[in-house]
């Protein structure tokens, strides 16, 4: 069983930097896809960003392109996502997902991510 256990949310304002952090519990972390998606208040899960394994393969959201930046350390089992140029639309639960089969590219599809995180939550608020 992995366990995902995501870190980094908080309040900012518009504007501002912040950087979500992801630990997976996994020895073979190195041979999965990753991913993130988000929850606004009211609405429902939508797609962020996802890597593949190696990560030389990136996708992202049309929300989120050119102000959000996913990457992996794979030698410490951890995704990032770097989000730049906050919005008060990214204001949601983040949750850090992983895909144990292949896949590739990889997938904007909640339901090929067979684990996910608790979700921290990111509020964007002057």
């Amino acid at each position: 069983q992995v366990q995902l256990v995501e870190s980094g949310g908080g309040l900012v304002r518009p504007g501002d930097s912040l950087r979500l952090s992801c630990a997976a519990s996994t020895r073979t972390f190195s041979n999965y896809n990753m991913g993130w998606f988000r929850q606004p208040p009211g609405k429902e899960r939508e797609f962020v960003a996802a890597i593949t394994w190696s990560g030389t393969n990136l996708k992202y959201a049309d929300s989120v392109k050119g102000r959000f930046t996913i990457s992996r350390d794979n030698a410490k089992n951890t995704v990032y996502l770097q989000m730049n140029s906050l919005k008060p639309e990214d204001t949601a639960v983040y949750y850090c997902v992983l895909d144990s089969n292949w896949r590739f590219p990889p997938s904007e599809s909640s339901t090929n991510y067979n684990y996910w995180g608790q979700g921290t939550q990111v509020t964007v608020s002057a």
